[in-house]
């Protein structure tokens, strides 16, 4: 099987600019390709979801720690059991979620059916009414961050980009095809980002591909920023309904952000059928369950190449102080 093709690269935290205008991501290495691999791929011309830039952190103690209660996620969290560091790198000790990432299965099926899709999404929704109660905004949902446990179930990881917030903040970050309008003009963004990526990972989940891709990280942010979307013609009308509320440019009027909260999103006619007392118990039945030869099988993982991590230098002891308690 030929490697996925690559996004763009997620935006590390950085305080924005001035301007007001789409900041422009520097591309990866190597020639950068179409969000879709170029021309239509897999069987009868279905798009593959595209793969974006793998937001792996080795830990340099040089950035900035998110220290966030995910382990206590009551059904959809990674959870953590230790953390340490030396002068070169930060170690987490993570439970081993075997089912692998959601991101794979779309890649293999090229798209979801609109049950399959209602499942995770319905899993996600109450991930993220958790994760604001708590005053966590998450920043980072994409396909590549929701894990499937050995039962089928859901796991956010990576809370590397979630912020513990009661107001808003300024910080750039986030995969480009997922950033909420708010975030790319530099206005101060709070939870309602995360039920803006809500609408492109549903859409992306029963479509294959996002609502807003391009060649390059800028094209992207002027497609977001336009808001034009183009459903396929698959998609029945409540879930396109669902979506359009969702990617509403005014946060004010986004599904999930009004007085109602996540209330709002559950309450909404695609997700008709669903028990939601159900959803946290972890009731429903999955659609996809994991195939697994033993208790350490590793084989729903795909294999990088980590080699970058052998000439890292050690950092100050000004930069390791950041980290004392970790």
């Amino acid at each position: 099987m030929p490697p996925p093709p690559r996004r763009p690269p997620r935006l590390r935290p950085q305080e924005p600019g001035p301007a007001r205008t789409p900041p422009r991501a520097p591309r990866p290495p190597g020639s950068l390709r179409a969000p879709h691999g170029g021309a239509r791929a897999g069987r009868g011309g279905r798009r593959r979801p595209p793969r974006r830039t793998r937001g792996a952190h080795r830990g340099r103690p040089g950035a900035r720690a998110a220290r966030l209660p995910a382990g206590r996620l009551p059904h959809a969290g990674h959870r953590g059991f230790w953390t340490g560091h030396d002068d070169r790198f930060l170690y987490m000790l993570m439970e081993f979620v075997p089912g692998g990432e959601l991101f794979s299965y779309l890649r293999n099926r090229g798209r979801f059916s609109s049950n399959t899709g209602l499942f995770y999404a319905a899993e996600i929704v109450c991930a993220i009414e958790y994760l604001h109660s708590r005053d966590i905004v998450y920043r980072d949902l994409k396909p590549e961050n929701i894990l499937l446990d050995r039962d089928g179930h859901v796991k956010l990881t990576d809370f590397g980009f979630a912020k513990k917030l009661v107001d808003k903040t300024w910080t750039l970050c986030g995969t480009p095809e997922y950033l909420a309008p708010e975030v790319i003009q530099s206005k101060g963004h709070g939870r309602a980002v995360d039920w803006w990526a809500l609408g492109i990972l549903i859409f992306e989940m029963l479509s294959g591909f996002p609502p807003f891709f391009d060649d390059n990280a800028f094209g992207i942010y002027q497609k977001i920023l336009a808001g034009k979307i183009d459903f396929p013609r698959h998609l029945e009308f409540s879930v396109k309904d669902l979506i359009r509320k969702l990617l509403v440019t005014d946060r004010t009027r986004r599904l999930g952000n009004m007085k109602n909260g996540a209330e709002d999103v559950k309450q909404h006619r695609w997700f008709r059928v669903v028990d939601w007392g159900a959803v946290p118990e972890r009731k429903l039945k999955p659609p996809i369950v994991p195939k697994l030869c033993s208790e350490d099988d590793t084989s729903n993982f795909e294999a990088y190449p980590e080699n970058d991590w052998t000439s890292a230098p050690p950092v100050s002891q000004k930069e390791l102080d950041v980290f004392k308690n970790f």
